[in-house]
């Protein structure tokens, strides 16, 4: 695998994975409540818990693609 190919493919990984918690954040703030009525039925959470599950989940979720993924992607930049 050449390095622009990594590239490129770091580069696709990044914008895919920010979507998803974009889409995941969007859901969370308009539609909350019908996730939280969804997942309370199989699983019984209160909605502090809820939220902080969600909001720790995107954090690691983020986390997760600054450095796997973001910082690779910026240093194979910068070797050129």
């Amino acid at each position: 695998m050449t390095v622009e190919l990594t590239r490129e493919f770091l580069g696709w990984c990044v914008l895919i994975n920010v979507g998803l918690l974009l889409y995941w954040s969007f859901f969370i703030m308009f539609a909350r409540n019908w996730v939280y009525r969804m997942h309370s039925r199989f699983l019984p959470v209160d909605e502090e818990r809820f939220n902080a599950i969600h909001y720790a989940g995107m954090a690691f979720y983020k986390i997760g693609i600054v450095v796997f993924l973001l910082v690779p992607w910026i240093v194979l930049h910068i070797m050129g």
